[in-house]
């Protein structure tokens, strides 16, 4: 993931059948998104969009010693 995506994780996506969604357009905030969403929808396409949050996938340490039950 580039650092722009990871500015703006809120992504609207198109919806095709049989293949994976296609990003539309990123926003750093939700409501942005939601507004877009609203003026594609009046539009009158009959095409299915979707608001998504795509973060960064983080790995978390986990503690050894909690792992191993002593505390």
């Amino acid at each position: 993931m580039t650092y722009s995506e990871q500015l703006k994780p809120w992504c609207i996506v198109r919806d095709i059948p049989n293949q994976e969604n296609i990003v539309v357009k990123r926003f750093r905030r939700r409501d942005d998104a939601v507004a877009y969403l609203q003026v594609l929808r009046q539009s009158g396409r009959d095409i299915a969009f979707q608001i998504i949050f795509k973060a960064q996938n983080i790995n978390i340490p986990q503690d050894n010693e909690a792992l191993n039950g002593s505390f």
